[in-house]
This record gives structure tokens, sequence and C-alpha cells, in this order.
């Protein structure tokens, strides 16, 4: 992880599916534990998606509150 992932997180939206348009912090933690139990995608998206669930798992989506105010 690096501090550009975790801008990444509230400035890069889901490119498809059911929640696509949405910010990847705004993800629901159920489809991000989806994604943990199916495998998440290859790339970018799938790093991102799998640093966002575990700041979700783990209780730190806080820590990305700062990054949204720049």
């Amino acid at each position: 992880m690096n501090s550009k992932d975790l801008l990444l997180l509230v400035t890069r939206t889901m490119p498809y599916g059911k929640y696509k348009d949405r910010l990847i912090a705004d993800l629901p933690g159920q489809y991000l534990n989806w994604f943990a139990r199916e495998g998440f995608p290859s790339g970018e998206i799938g790093r991102l998606l799998a640093l966002m669930q575990e700041l979700d798992h783990n209780g730190l989506s806080s820590l990305l509150e700062p990054l949204r105010k720049r």
C-alpha cells in the first residue's frame, strides 16, 4: 500500500457492476467481502478493491476522511 492508493480510493469509481460509478471508498462491506471470497479482479481495480476490503474489515475506513476533504 502507498499513499497514492489511499487517494485513489476516494477518487476512483467502480467501473462496472451493481455499484458502477460509486467511489471505491463508498462501496458496501458486503460487496467487498464478496470479492474477497470469490476473487478480486486483476489489475489496479482489484488491488484497490482488496485494499478497501482490508480497511473496511478492520474498521479503518475513517482513515480516508481527511483525503475526502481535499
